[in-house]
């Protein structure tokens, strides 16, 4: 392998020719991709494009797919549903698959950390739509992961509390550094959150935008009108 140019960054994950069938048809067809560390990666898409699968095979959950992925191995997955185990506590779920000293403290500060100081004995069935999403993010955090996949993880979430999650979202980050790959369809989330935004398209990749808006960033700041509509325009959406 050829040496890497002095001063280049090395990716946190890399894609090279991902490939991806289920039967006949063809989902992902040649996907070649890179994410840098403390880079957030928007990933968008129309309904049925691949993005959903595209991150499974990132996250290493498919056997079936072809194509080489470097990823790293201090990662974590946050899904669209929380995905919590209703016969444990918020703690327990938090801390699910840990060992080691300190297990019990780690997992307090990252509840901590998203706002739920105090919850650590409710049943998930106690917590509303957003607490539940926010302990799976804590469950995600406490690893210290690299690299966070998200899967339209604030997508079933109510618009008050999406707004919420977002600006924790970006309070963490900062916080933490990790590298992410965040699969969306909201346009407006990619751009508020986002470094650079991916559009998904007949198994490929067709559009690969920085996004430069200074942070922090809102809907009404100069330029993000212009972005959100080449970002719709290059889905097919009209704005």
């Amino acid at each position: 392998m050829a040496a890497r140019p002095a001063g280049e960054v090395t990716p946190v994950l890399t894609a090279h020719g991902v490939r991806r069938s289920f039967g006949p048809t063809v989902v992902l067809d040649g996907v070649d991709l890179a994410i840098r560390p403390g880079e957030v990666v928007a990933l968008l898409g129309g309904s049925g494009s691949g993005k959903s699968t595209l991150l499974r095979i990132l996250a290493g959950l498919d056997a079936d797919a072809a194509g080489l992925v470097d990823r790293p191995k201090d990662l974590a997955v946050v899904f669209q549903e929380h995905r919590l185990l209703p016969w444990k506590r918020v703690l327990d779920n938090v801390s699910l698959g840990l060992t080691g000293p300190g297990v019990r403290e780690r997992a307090l500060a990252a509840l901590e950390e998203v706002g739920l100081r105090g919850r650590d004995t409710a049943w998930p069935v106690e917590l509303s739509g957003g607490q539940a999403q926010r302990v799976a993010v804590a469950r995600a955090l406490v690893r210290e992961p690299a690299l966070l996949l998200l899967d339209e993880p604030f997508g079933a979430l109510d618009a008050l509390t999406r707004l919420r999650m977002q600006q924790l979202f970006n309070r963490l980050r900062d916080q933490h550094g990790f590298a992410a790959l965040l699969v969306t369809h909201d346009v407006e989330e990619a751009l508020l959150l986002a470094d650079r935004t991916l559009v998904l398209e007949d198994g490929r990749l067709v559009e690969d935008s920085p996004v430069t808006l200074p942070r922090p960033r809102t809907p009404d700041d100069p330029g993000f009108g212009t972005l959100r509509r080449h970002l719709l325009d290059r889905l097919g959406v009209a704005a």
